[in-house]
């Protein structure tokens, strides 16, 4: 998305200069996951957005994040700060970002991506006039270390309308996949008939598919103004379940949800 946005502010004016500019955005999810991974009240989530780009390649952003759902009305979950560098020439086929990423969740915090404590993470997008192609990876630490790898296709469709006024849509498709840890629970049959088996635990790590997600980004951007609908529908797969734990099992189901904000560039 951030590729994308850039895409655009290069087409409408020459804003991406090489020195410092400040951004300020306001965004809305109405469905909070982590790879279609839900919690059980169905969050929805709002986050106010400053971005400080140093150059027009290098950047830092933080964003509070407030969540909404039967229980919480726009509470406080915590913060997520992100610097890398961005590369996104018109006239070159391919763009790339690459960035670090620290959140700050409360203790409490209920959202399935509390657990993370830091992020570094790269992608590349090769374009050309049929279709994009972007790969991913990254690595995720919590309470161990996590590998993670995406893949996606989009078209870019790019509209001048009148007033200035630049509208683009953008389908893509994206899969996700990365490793996954967990305590596995069985018992062992003894080889004496009339014994009962002996219940052991071991330590899992295995690559999986995470979710696919399918999803149509339509900008307008206008002057310093940028405003976005994006609706996505993702499909958590490999989700984990430990038999009569509920508490350690993953909660997720197909979900289509809309992400919507506005941005503007000083």
């Amino acid at each position: 998305m951030a590729l994308l946005i850039g895409s655009v502010m290069n087409a409408q004016t020459d804003s991406l200069k090489n020195k410092p500019q400040f951004k300020v955005g306001v965004y809305y999810t109405s469905g909070l996951h982590y790879y279609g991974r839900t919690d059980s009240l169905k969050s929805s989530g709002f986050f106010p957005m400053a971005e400080l780009w140093l150059t027009k390649n290098f950047y830092v952003n933080a964003a509070p994040v407030f969540v909404n759902n039967a229980i919480q009305n726009f509470q406080y979950a915590g913060t997520v700060v992100t610097a890398g560098y961005q590369f996104n020439d018109p006239q070159k086929p391919l763009t790339g970002n690459f960035y670090v990423v620290k959140p700050f969740y409360k203790k409490n915090s209920q959202l399935i991506q509390s657990a993370l404590k830091a992020q570094i993470a790269a992608s590349l997008t090769l374009k050309n006039k049929f279709i994009n192609i972007t790969a991913g990876g990254d690595v995720k630490f919590s309470a161990n270390i996590d590998y993670g790898t995406s893949a996606g296709i989009d078209h870019i469709f790019c509209f001048k309308l009148p007033r200035k006024t630049i509208l683009v849509i953008d389908p893509s498709a994206y899969i996700h996949a990365g490793t996954q840890q967990f305590t596995k629970t069985y018992t062992k049959e003894n080889n004496i008939p009339w014994l009962p088996g002996t219940e052991r635990s071991e330590d899992v790590k295995k690559f999986s598919v995470l979710s696919y997600e399918l999803s149509v980004p339509v900008i307008i951007a206008k002057g310093k103004f940028i405003f976005l609908v994006v609706p996505s529908y993702v499909m958590p797969q490999n989700l984990i379940a430990v038999q009569n734990r509920p508490d350690l099992s993953e909660n997720g189901e197909y979900l289509f949800y809309i992400t919507a904000g506005a941005k503007i560039n000083f």
